[in-house]
C-alpha cells in the first residue's frame, strides 16, 4: 500500500526545461526561463501591454516628464507600494537598481549603457531628486518609447536596495547573494530555486496589486516531451511547456487536457 499527498488546488505545478537558469538577480539575467520567473516575482518602472505594445503605462513608476532637450527624464515613484521584506519603494531603490545593473556590467548592462552611462558616470546622471523621484540622464535625446521600452527589461526590475546592501560582500553590490536570492515587490516571491530541479514561488503578502489567485507555483525541470504528457495525464502536474508537435496532437483528442496558446511578451 502506498500513499502520496495531493498537491493543493492554489498550487499548479508546471513542468518545463528550466535548466537555462544561472541566476536570478535582475542585474544579471538574460535568459528566457529566467525572465519569465522575475516577471511574476519583480516589477519594474514601466509595463506595456502584450496584446498591444503601443500602450505602455507606469508600473512602480506614478509617472514621468522629459525635459525640453529630450536628455532627461524625470520619473515619480508610485506612493504606498512595499517590497516582499516590508521595506517600501522609494526613488533610492530605483536609482540603486539602475546604478547597480550599469557597475555590475552584466549580459543585459547594454541595454542601459546604450543611453551613454558607465560606470564612471552613472552616479551623476542616475540620480535621487526627493524621496520619490528620480532623474536619468542621458547622453543625448533618444526617442521617449525606446527608453521606457528599455526599462521594462529585468534590468529595470526594482530590487529592494536595503536588503540588497545588506548582503553585500567584497563590493560585489549584492550579486553572489542575489543569485538564488529574492529581494523583490511582485507578486511572487521567490522561495526556492534547485539548480536544474526546482523553483518555487509563493504568493507576496505585501504585493500592492491584486493578490494573485494562486498560493504558489511550482516549476519542475523536466525537459522531455514525452516525460510531461506522461505526467500531464497522470495528473502528476497541471502544465506541461515543452511539448512537441507530436505530444500535443495526441493530447488534443483528451477531453481532460486544455491547449493553450498565446504570445510572448
Amino acid at each position: 500500500m502506498t500513499a502520496s499527498a495531493e498537491t493543493p488546488a492554489d498550487t499548479p505545478i508546471q513542468a518545463w526545461a528550466i535548466d537555462d537558469i544561472i541566476s536570478l538577480d535582475p542585474a544579471e539575467v538574460f535568459e528566457f526561463t529566467a525572465s519569465e520567473i522575475l516577471g511574476n516575482s519583480y516589477e519594474g518602472l514601466i509595463g506595456y501591454d502584450v496584446k498591444d505594445v503601443s500602450n505602455i503605462f507606469g508600473v512602480l513608476a506614478e509617472k514621468w516628464d522629459i525635459s525640453e532637450d529630450g536628455k532627461t527624464f524625470t520619473f515619480t515613484v508610485k506612493a504606498g507600494q512595499k517590497f516582499a521584506s516590508g521595506n517600501p519603494v522609494t526613488a533610492e531603490d530605483a536609482v540603486c537598481t539602475l546604478q547597480r545593473a550599469v557597475k555590475l556590467d552584466k549580459s543585459p548592462a547594454f541595454i542601459l549603457t546604450q543611453f551613454g552611462f558607465s560606470s564612471d558616470t552613472v552616479d551623476a546622471k542616475i540620480r535621487k531628486t526627493g524621496d520619490m523621484t528620480f532623474e536619468f540622464e542621458m547622453d543625448k535625446p533618444y526617442a521617449p518609447t525606446l527608453v521606457l521600452y528599455c526599462l521594462t527589461a529585468t534590468v529595470g526590475f526594482i530590487v529592494d536596495s536595503a536588503l540588497v546592501k545588506e548582503n553585500e560582500v567584497d563590493n560585489d553590490f549584492g550579486c553572489n547573494w542575489l543569485k538564488t536570492g529574492y529581494a523583490g515587490p511582485g507578486a511572487f516571491s521567490i522561495r526556492e530555486w534547485r539548480a536544474n530541479e526546482v523553483v518555487v514561488v509563493e504568493r507576496n503578502g505585501n504585493y500592492g496589486g491584486p493578490a494573485p489567485a494562486m498560493a504558489r507555483a511550482i516549476y519542475r525541470y523536466i525537459p522531455e516531451g514525452a516525460t510531461e504528457r506522461l505526467l500531464l495525464e497522470q495528473g502528476d502536474i497541471d502544465i506541461a511547456r515543452k511539448l512537441g508537435p507530436e505530444e500535443i496532437t495526441a493530447l488534443s483528442s483528451n477531453p481532460d487536457i486544455a491547449i493553450d496558446s498565446g504570445v510572448k511578451g
